[in-house]
């Protein structure tokens, strides 16, 4: 499993999400090809609505600990509730991954 698919797996287990997208964003910072290293999330929930943005990273950051243990040097996090994601980007957000 890549670490890519190990972070949507963690979060989809750990938060009830609407809608998640996952990018490894390794390929543009100076390192070696194959490097999983830097990556970002957007996540649509209904459980950040009145949680604080650091809260909400807190909660991604904690769900992903392993990964930072294991050699994952950055993450970006865009983390949003359905009314904000509707609000900044005008449409509902699209399905959640498939959990299996």
């Amino acid at each position: 499993m890549t670490r890519l698919q190990r972070i949507e797996s963690s979060l989809d287990q750990g938060i009830v999400l609407l809608h998640l997208d996952v990018f490894d964003e390794s390929h543009g910072h100076n390192v070696p090809d194959g490097s999983e290293s830097h990556f970002k999330v957007v996540a649509v929930s209904g459980e950040f609505e009145g949680m604080s943005r650091i809260n909400r990273h807190r909660q991604i950051n904690n769900l992903l600990q392993s990964e930072f243990d294991s050699g994952m040097h950055a993450l970006a996090i865009h983390a949003y509730t359905e009314s904000e994601w509707k609000e900044r980007f005008g449409e509902a957000p699209m399905s959640p991954p498939c959990a299996h």
